[in-house]
C-alpha cells in the first residue's frame, strides 16, 4: 500500500519523505518517527488540525491504524462537552452499515464534506454578506443532493420489493410436484 492512501487496514510497505510515520506500541504509546520521541493522541489531533499527513501504523506488524487513531480521537472528541454527531445521526450512520446504500452515502459525506471544506476556505476572510450568500447557496446544494440520495435510495427499495412481491406470488415448486 502506498502511503497516500492510509485509508484501509492493510499493510504499510513504503512512506513518502512528506508523511510523517507514527508507530504504535503493543504497550499502546505512539512513537513519531520524524521527531524520534514518544507523543499522545493530543498531539496527533495537532497534527491533523495542522493538516499535516501522517500515517500511524503498528509497530510489529505495520498494519495501517490511521482510521483507528482518527475514529479515537473523534470518540474523546464526542465524550466532551460539545458533540458535534447527534444520536440520531450515529443511529444513521450506524443503520447504513451492510446496506445496499453505505457506498452512496459514503460518496455523499465525503462530496459534502469536501464542498464545505472548499466554501468555507473561500470565505475566510470575507464579509458578512458573502458568508450569507455562501450558506444559502450551501443549504440550497444539501437539499437536492440529499434529495438525489434519498430518490435513489427509494427507488433502489422499490425495484427490490417489487422483486420480492413478483417472488412471493411465484407458486410453490413443491406444491406442484404434488398437484401432478
Amino acid at each position: 500500500m502506498s502511503a497516500n492512501n492510509p485509508t484501509n487496514n492493510t499493510i504499510i510497505n513504503e512512506t513518502n519523505d512528506n508523511v510523517r510515520l507514527i508507530k504504535k506500541y503493543p504497550n499502546r504509546r505512539l512513537y513519531d518517527t520524524k521527531n524520534s520521541a514518544y507523543i499522545t493522541i493530543t498531539e496527533i489531533k495537532n497534527l491533523v488540525l495542522t493538516c499535516e499527513p501522517f500515517i500511524v501504523c503498528d509497530a510489529k506488524t505495520n498494519e495501517d491504524l490511521t482510521r483507528n487513531i482518527l475514529l479515537q480521537i473523534i470518540l474523546e472528541e464526542e465524550s466532551g462537552s460539545m458533540p458535534l454527531f447527534s444520536k440520531e445521526i450515529l443511529n444513521s450512520f450506524i443503520r447504513f452499515y451492510g446496506s445496499t446504500m453505505q457506498g452512496m452515502f459514503v460518496k455523499y459525506l465525503e462530496n459534502t464534506m469536501n464542498t464545505f471544506l472548499d466554501f468555507q476556505s473561500k470565505l475566510q476572510g470575507e464579509n458578512t454578506t458573502l458568508q450569507n450568500e455562501f450558506w444559502t447557496q450551501f443549504f440550497t446544494m444539501q437539499k437536492s443532493s440529499l434529495q438525489n440520495l434519498m430518490n435513489s435510495y427509494i427507488e433502489q427499495y422499490q425495484t427490490m420489493f417489487s422483486s420480492l412481491k413478483t417472488f412471493a406470488t411465484l407458486p410453490n415448486l413443491g406444491e406442484l410436484d404434488k398437484q401432478k
